[in-house]
């Protein structure tokens, strides 16, 4: 008898890769652009995750409207610019045991894996295609879609694309975004410690994860309790 299927969804970015360099560098880019001071290093990483609109009013938020719409572009013109002189899988390198925690997860037939992130849909798919990383996911969900974490449109999505009761579902990700995502939309979070948040942010995390060799024995607790 087959088991009841299961949703297993990652944030991207301080979850799978490490991609701050870039992040801190194009935002860097797009306030230079706009003759005002760049914010710290801490305070860019507080606000990945969001989508970019969000992301540069929580960064400036005195700034006109307009300003802040060019400031959205010049960021991702830079991102891009660096994505293509070093490449993504150099620029956004996977985290020490993601690829083969993923390798681990796909080959369990009832596990169905997902994304939701502050990516747009043009840079997800570039990253994913770098690490050649796009037949893991069933699920993924964007920033050109949905409104920002935290709102929970993208596990929303996630659930109904797959059939999946949020019960048998778990969120994985490294900020408050993404727990506070996680329990708007009824699903387990799993907070990991690795990322741009500190483990104190992440309030709402059901789990918190040191390195990804400890997911495989959360996964087990969480739908052991839940059978």
């Amino acid at each position: 008898m087959s088991r009841p299927l299961r949703l297993i969804v990652f944030d991207v970015d301080g979850t799978l890769v490490d991609s701050q360099t870039d992040i801190i560098t194009a935002m860097a880019h797009a306030f230079e652009n706009a003759a005002q001071p760049t914010p710290p290093p801490a305070a860019i990483l507080g606000i990945v995750g969001l989508s970019l609109d969000e992301a540069m009013f929580r960064l400036a938020p005195d700034l006109p409207a307009a300003t802040r719409a060019k400031m959205v572009n010049w960021y991702k013109d830079a991102y891009m610019d660096l994505r293509l002189k070093t490449g993504a899988a150099q620029s956004s390198p996977l985290y020490p045991g993601a690829r083969a925690a993923l390798d681990a997860l796909s080959a369990i037939p009832e596990n169905i894996l997902g994304v939701a992130t502050g990516k747009s849909k043009r840079g997800l798919d570039k990253l994913l295609e770098a690490h050649d990383l796009t037949g893991f996911f069933t699920t993924l969900q964007v920033s050109d879609f949905h409104p920002s974490k935290p709102h929970p449109a993208m596990l929303h999505a996630a659930l109904s694309e797959t059939g999946i009761d949020a019960r048998a579902a778990v969120m994985i990700g490294d900020t408050s975004f993404d727990m506070d995502m996680a329990a708007a939309a009824g699903l387990t979070g799993i907070g990991v410690s690795w990322g741009y948040h500190p483990v104190s942010a992440l309030g709402a995390a059901r789990h918190i994860i040191d390195d990804f060799t400890q997911l495989p024995g959360c996964l087990h607790e969480i739908y052991e309790a839940v059978q």
